[in-house]
């Protein structure tokens, strides 16, 4: 087949494009310094010619709220019509498990109206929900930084690596569309301020980690399952230990 990956050079678009390649895939890894731009429909046209498979993975350059929610909205307009007129078969988009539960966080309201869009339009999907990537948790505890003390969520966090992301992506697209939402897990859930407290021991980190059950994350308070499934997911085999140990350090 031939797949078109937006977001195709980043993290988890290059591991997939890899694996997707290795099972024998023409493989296009769309990406505005490729020339292709969902936001501004450059390139996107000649890109999704005689494409079998759509995935995006792309990502807002702002996170501003308003800035967020006209890159998706607008992005994935331009692209679910690029895709009808290319007579695109299936899909598939990554998303956030609880997305739909945490209205004060800008960043989720605008994947909510991306999901709005593809259910909408009429090619057939598959909506990847997946949990943070192990590879935040550095990013998560820097949020919560004051000094040398990080004050945390205690709500519940089952962060997934990004090669059980790329793998499940892969099985996908490789699949026929659910239309509907499958969503993705790592195997072990903790409090996100233990997850973090651990991360930071393992790179040797002195920062004290404070529980704080009224700690926000990203703006958005946490109840206990706001960011983890239980609606049936897809379970990674990585595990932190297994990830850390494997993952080089920048």
């Amino acid at each position: 087949m031939k797949i078109v990956i937006i977001g195709g050079t980043g993290l988890i678009g290059s591991k997939t494009a890899e694996r997707l390649r290795k099972k024998g895939h023409e493989v296009i890894a769309a990406a505005p310094k490729t020339g292709v731009n969902t936001f501004t429909g450059e390139g996107l046209a000649e890109a999704l010619k005689n494409t079998d498979v759509v995935i995006d993975l792309a990502n807002s350059p702002s996170f501003e709220d308003k800035a967020v929610l006209e890159f998706f909205q607008t992005a994935g307009k331009n692209l679910m019509a690029a895709e009808i007129e290319a007579g695109v078969k299936h899909h598939i988009a990554l998303s956030i498990v609880g997305t739909d539960r945490l209205p004060d966080s800008g960043y989720l309201r605008a994947k909510v109206a991306q999901e709005k869009i593809i259910r909408e339009a009429s090619t057939p999907y598959t909506i990847v929900r997946s949990t943070q990537f192990m590879e935040f948790l550095g990013g998560i505890a820097q949020e919560g930084t004051v000094g040398d003390t990080a004050r945390l969520s205690t709500g519940s966090l089952q962060p997934i690596a990004s090669d059980d992301v790329a793998d499940f992506v892969t099985d996908a697209a490789l699949a026929a569309p659910v239309n509907g939402i499958i969503e993705i897990c790592g195997p072990e859930r903790a409090r996100l301020c233990d997850f973090a407290a651990r991360y930071l021991k393992a790179i040797g980190d002195s920062r004290t980690v404070v529980a704080d059950p009224d700690a926000r994350y990203f703006g958005t308070k946490l109840e206990d399952g706001s960011l983890v499934s239980d609606n049936h997911p897809r379970i990674g085999r990585i595990g932190f230990d297994d990830w850390f140990a494997t993952t080089p350090r920048k």
